[in-house]
């Protein structure tokens, strides 16, 4: 996967963080690539909560591969990108949700027995990258630890380019100039997203 700048995530040309109403996003899969299109987007990712029912709806050239799984690690509830999968490798489908209520309602989800560790080599061994989800929002005392027990898992990037905005803005524990820079002290993969979950893409 390409490892896009900082630019790219500001000036709205890509945007590695969408959801459809595959999971609990409100747009149809096919209207997002078709708005991608038209507003000039160089690449973006459906990455529905724990399902990929979005890449067999809908393929194309600007859409990336892509799912958020919710798993634990340790005491930490988070959530794990996985880019540019193979959506028929049998491994990583079979850390996907068994129903629509795993993919859309946080009470179900919170309760998600995926280990961190098979899930990150299923994401490798799908041809995949993981990356951590909006990292200023994770419950760990300390966040640089955090990383970098996850690296020992086989983590390769970190979502820095996140707005924290409604819930995570509240939520966040870390700072997110703190993220960038346990990124590059690492150097981990950066990318980033809007968590997209109305129609419209903005």
């Amino acid at each position: 996967m390409k490892n896009y700048t900082k630019e790219d995530f500001f000036n709205k040309k890509v945007n590695l963080h969408i959801h459809t109403l595959c999971s609990d996003g409100e747009a149809h899969p096919v209207d997002i690539v078709k708005q991608a299109k038209e507003k000039g987007y160089k690449k973006i990712a459906i990455c529905d909560h724990n399902t990929i029912a979005a890449h067999t709806t809908v393929k194309d050239e600007i859409l990336l591969t892509a799912v958020e799984f919710d798993v634990w690690c340790g005491y930490v509830f988070m959530h794990l990108l996985a880019y540019n999968i193979d959506i028929t490798n049998k491994e990583l489908l079979s850390f996907c949700a068994k129903s629509k209520k795993e993919t859309e309602l946080d009470i179900v989800r919170i309760f998600a027995r995926r280990d961190i560790k098979k899930l990150i080599k299923a994401i490798h061994d799908s041809g995949g990258i993981a990356v951590l989800a909006h990292p200023a929002c994770c419950w760990a005392i300390s966040l640089d630890r955090f990383v970098k027990k996850l690296i020992s898992y086989g983590l390769d990037g970190l979502e820095v380019y996140y707005p924290y905005e409604r819930h995570r803005g509240i939520i966040k524990f870390h700072r997110a100039s703190t993220v960038e820079k346990i990124a590059d002290k690492y150097n981990l993969i950066k990318t980033g997203g809007t968590d997209l979950h109305k129609k419209e893409l903005n």
